[in-house]
């Protein structure tokens, strides 16, 4: 049953990939490195995950926007 059309499963699936030691450690790699070379390899796998969370999570609201919007339409 939706409830809310905010996409909270898109974000606590964001949420547990950035904040398991695999996440943090690409986090740390790619913003706090002191080599170039690491920081040159993480950012595009961090800022590639962080649009990919941002595409399912727009998808996700689009879903429930419908869903919901079916069903106050259905229930009048």
């Amino acid at each position: 049953m939706v409830r809310t059309r905010w996409p909270w499963i898109s974000l606590l699936l964001g949420v547990i990939v950035a904040l398991n030691p695999i996440g943090l450690d690409f986090l740390r790699s790619a913003f706090f490195s002191g080599e170039q070379l690491s920081r040159n390899i993480a950012q595009p796998i961090v800022l590639s995950a962080l649009a990919i969370l941002v595409l399912v999570g727009i998808i996700e609201w689009l879903v429930r926007f419908v869903v919901f919007k079916r069903r106050a339409r259905g229930a009048s």
